[in-house]
């Protein structure tokens, strides 16, 4: 389905694309009709939508940064959103963490942004504006043990939401966050060793994770690109800057004592 208004694709370039929910929202945008330019570490192991472009780079280094949008460029000279989902979480105690891992985590999850965000937005001027949609987490609003660095990387990227929409609004680019709770993906199961859900299989631990939202489930993939799409998407949302938008299921609206 294309644009209306313009009668040709849009493109998006989203990071993190390999991933549960980057995959999701790779097959949701190319659904709409839009072109879609994934970047992940790891190769995405499918055919990748026609005609857009897959860059295999490990976004936490800030010289592939440039590369990424250097092969972006010669592929578009638009583009109208900008989803910062690529992420990494150390699950361990704080005092255990070590600064290198800290750091790791600071890069991609935080700096990556910063930079990628430099990058993009000279091709997000010509296109007259668009939007910024950046993948944050509950954990910047309530988090639990043992996922510090996590937590604080998720919490900054809060705080750099609201000032890139801020300073942003002037060139008609909207900045937004979306805030997913527990949701199905690699990182989610890979996460359970913290031992926060308990023991068991993996389903018995979903099944405990699950218990503790208020509409009694885990959520999909594909619930979390649907909301990035709306964020991104200006017929939709074309009144919201700087905002967090929680989609968890419910979990932060129960109190933590009942």
């Amino acid at each position: 389905m294309l644009n209306s208004k313009t009668k040709s694709p849009k493109t998006v370039l989203i990071t993190g694309a390999g991933g549960g929910i980057g995959r999701a929202a790779v097959k949701l945008f190319s659904d709409y009709g839009w072109q879609v330019i994934g970047v992940d570490r790891n190769a995405f192991g499918e055919p990748f939508p026609e005609n857009g472009l897959y860059i295999k780079e490990d976004i936490s280094i800030g010289e592939n940064l440039e590369s990424i949008f250097k092969q972006a460029r010669a592929y578009t000279d638009c583009l109208h959103a900008l989803v910062n989902n690529a992420a990494i979480q150390i699950s361990k105690p704080m005092l255990e963490t070590s600064v290198e891992e800290w750091d790791a985590v600071m890069a991609s999850n935080l700096r990556s942004v910063f930079l990628s965000v430099k990058l993009a937005h000279p091709l997000m001027k010509n296109a007259g504006g668009g939007a910024i949609v950046n993948v944050s987490s509950v954990h910047a609003i309530a988090t639990s043990m043992n996922i510090a660095a996590y937590a604080a990387s998720k919490g900054g990227l809060l705080a750099l939401t609201r000032a890139m929409a801020i300073e942003f609004a002037m060139d008609n680019i909207r900045v937004n966050a979306i805030l997913p709770g527990a949701v199905d993906t690699p990182m989610l199961r890979a996460g359970f060793n913290r031992g926060h859900v308990g023991s068991g299989n993996i389903q018995e631990r979903l099944d405990n994770l699950a218990s503790k939202t208020v509409n009694g489930r885990v959520g999909k993939p594909e619930e979390i690109a649907h909301a990035i799409y709306f964020l991104a998407d200006e017929t939709q949302s074309s009144f919201m800057t700087g905002q967090a938008l929680i989609v968890d299921g419910g979990a932060t609206a129960r109190l933590s004592t009942e």
